[in-house]
């Protein structure tokens, strides 16, 4: 850290840009008047008489409060919604409730200087709240993931998504608990991940079987683009520029940090100092050979460098599968991978042809439905479908549909030329397109591309 301070970051940072990097309010301006998508303003506290005449009744049901000269994360709230019968409370991201009055003595914490970077008297103010954009849906407790790109030299030299999680309250910081996962510059796919301030080398999202690694972030070369733009607007020789992803803006750019911390180093497995010094005087000229010096010189070769890191092959989401049942005769399909499906399922014309049709007949004859046998217990309901042919057990199923009760069957998939011994559900899938889901419980050994 002292290396970096004393070789990159005071030669290559003026007094005026910093001043400009540690103001969130005089950075949004000056990014905004350069053409940077930034979050709306919606209001601002400057001092106590402020405060006693603000109006909260002009807020929207959801915004985020945020000191100006805030570091690390420190002194964020983001509110979700109000709640009902109380218009004077708010919900925020762990489902507690903070009132008007709680509002105003975090605020006077604000204006006191609480959260500031050196504790000097502070400004607080109140911006749009973005939307999650649907991708990050399974991945994200709450809060909206963003993507800091570190820029050294007009050239942008090392990426990290952060994720919030239960851990961090929804906020995408690492030191307070959020996950951190390197990216490929190239081509905008994750790697390997990291927790919380430790540092912690993690492979799936916190109490969940999801793959961090294999995540194609969208509109890549654009938020590399607009990295490298932000750097020469706010004058930073080297920054790390935040940016979220909304659902309707696309890329909005959220803050500009001229000493962005070093776990992105963990998070990409590499030292952020040999890459700075692999472009230090190169006469870069223009933003596209920017990114193209950082996209040539530190990615490529992805789905190589993941399998080896990971041991997991890199699938999409879609993938062409074997299928063995009762029967040795082998069947192809093509299979849609669902992260968000626990069991695999497969249609019930498939499980016929798997040598199935009996296991059907019979449960079908039984015709039991989910909130007929919802009250018994464990071995009352094991007693309903004793004497079914070929029935390994049964499975409640939640999803968008309902709540269902399926027979699940033991099936041999190959996929990727990787076998995957399962229990699969069945139910009719003759109106979707795909006769066979995979799901999250089957592709433990397995990385999802979803633009593969």
């Amino acid at each position: 850290m002292n290396a970096r301070n004393l070789r990159f970051i005071r030669p290559n940072n003026p007094k005026k840009a910093i001043r400009i990097a540690d103001d969130k309010l005089l950075s949004k301006k000056v990014l905004k008047k350069g053409g940077i998508p930034v979050p709306k303003l919606i209001a601002k506290i400057k001092n106590s008489e402020d405060l006693d005449n603000f109006n909260w009744n002009k807020l929207p049901n959801s915004f985020a409060l945020k000191p100006t000269k805030g570091f690390g994360g420190e002194g964020i709230i983001v509110v979700y919604g109000k709640k009902k019968n109380r218009p004077d409370a708010w919900i925020k991201a762990d489902g507690s409730i903070i009132t008007i009055e709680d509002f105003r003595n975090h605020v006077r914490n604000i204006l006191d200087g609480s959260f500031s970077l050196s504790g000097v008297p502070d400004t607080a103010f109140f911006e749009e709240r973005l939307r999650l954009l649907k991708l990050f849906k399974p991945y994200s407790f709450k809060g909206i993931p963003d993507i800091r790109v570190i820029v050294y030299n007009k050239v942008p030299v090392m990426a990290m998504l952060r994720l919030p999680t239960r851990e961090s309250g929804g906020k995408a910081n690492l030191q307070q608990g959020a996950v951190g996962v390197g990216i490929d510059l190239a081509n905008g796919v994750t790697t390997t991940a990291v927790q919380g301030k430790k540092s912690k080398i993690i492979d799936t999202i916190p109490n969940s079987r999801l793959n961090v690694s294999g995540l194609r972030i969208p509109f890549w070369r654009e938020i590399l683009e607009l990295a490298v733009k932000t750097q020469e607007i706010s004058g930073l020789g080297f920054l790390g520029a935040d940016v979220a992803i909304d659902k309707e803006r696309g890329p909005v750019f959220l803050e500009v940090n001229a000493r962005a911390g070093l776990s992105i180093q963990v998070a990409n497995q590499a030292g952020l100092q040999e890459r700075m010094e692999r472009v230090e005087g190169l006469k870069i000229k223009t933003i596209k050979r920017g990114v193209n010096v950082g996209m040539d010189l530190f990615g490529g070769e992805i789905e190589e460098e993941v399998e080896d890191i990971s041991g997991r092959r890199v699938i999409g989401i879609v993938e062409k599968v074997k299928l063995t049942g009762r029967l040795e005769k082998e069947l192809e399909a093509e299979a849609k991978i669902d992260t968000g499906a626990g069991f695999t399922s497969i249609d019930t014309e498939l499980a016929k042809s798997l040598g199935f049709g009996k296991t059907v007949e019979a449960y079908e004859k039984l015709n039991v439905k989910y909130e007929d046998i919802k009250d018994l217990t464990v071995k009352e309901r094991e007693s309903i479908f004793k004497g079914i042919p070929y029935l390994e057990t049964t499975a409640i199923v939640h999803s968008s549909h309902g709540t269902t009760y399926r027979p699940m069957v033991k099936i041999k998939i190959v996929m990727d030329k990787r076998i995957i011994y399962s229990r699969a559900t069945i139910i009719d899938r003759a109106h979707l397109k795909y006769s066979i889901i995979i799901g999250s419980k089957d592709l433990g050994r397995f990385l999802i591309d979803v633009n593969k």
